[in-house]
């Protein structure tokens, strides 16, 4: 037998080995978005509570303004933060419109979470938008980017390198206009 012939077997070990390593991979990466996917699986029409160390009703205006250690709750998603607009029509019933959230934004639900600077629920068109150093965790699993979009209606999420309008800012942690991540990848239990 040769030496090439006897590599064979190797090299095509190696190959599987490596294919392996990026259908693993995908998967992955798959995961996260399903991460994204089961927030957009949200009920939107879910009763909200809240809580906050100050809650200020800014009746003219249609709006609650929520500070300190704020905690917003909706059918298992929570959203803290440092400040919350709530903004609301009153047209013979209450109705949340829209929350904006800023100052270390966190939104959970189950094992997933999104962090960000800024966050935006609107309620009339289901989509929740954050924006600035987002970070998506999902066990080891990680996603970083500019922005987060995701649409509860149609289920699509979507993440952007930088936030619209911004630009990275000296000493900030910035993705660099780009999207990155880090995924685990399941180790070879053969010993191969």
């Amino acid at each position: 037998m040769t030496q090439t012939a006897a590599l064979l077997p190797t090299r095509r070990r190696s190959a599987q080995l490596m294919l392996a390593g990026f259908a693993a991979t995908a998967l992955l990466f798959a995961g996260i978005e399903l991460q994204a996917q089961a927030i957009a699986g949200h009920d939107s029409s879910a009763p909200v509570s809240y809580s906050a160390d100050r809650i200020e009703l800014q009746d003219r205006q249609n709006r609650v303004v929520l500070s300190g250690d704020v905690r917003i709750e909706q059918a298992g998603l929570t959203v803290l933060s440092a400040r919350t607009l709530v903004n609301y029509s009153d047209a013979g019933e209450l109705s949340i419109e829209r929350i904006t959230a800023v100052g270390g934004v966190t939104v959970t639900r189950g094992n997933e979470t999104a962090r960000g600077d800024t966050a935006i629920y609107d309620f009339n068109r289901r989509i929740i938008t954050m924006a600035g150093n987002v970070r998506i965790n999902r066990g080891g699993d990680t996603l970083n980017g500019g922005r987060l979009v995701i649409d509860l209606a149609s289920g699509v999420s979507s993440v952007d390198g930088r936030a619209a309008g911004s630009s990275p800012v000296a000493g900030s942690e910035s993705s660099g206009g780009r999207v990155s991540g880090r995924f685990s990848v399941p180790q070879n239990t053969d010993g191969n």
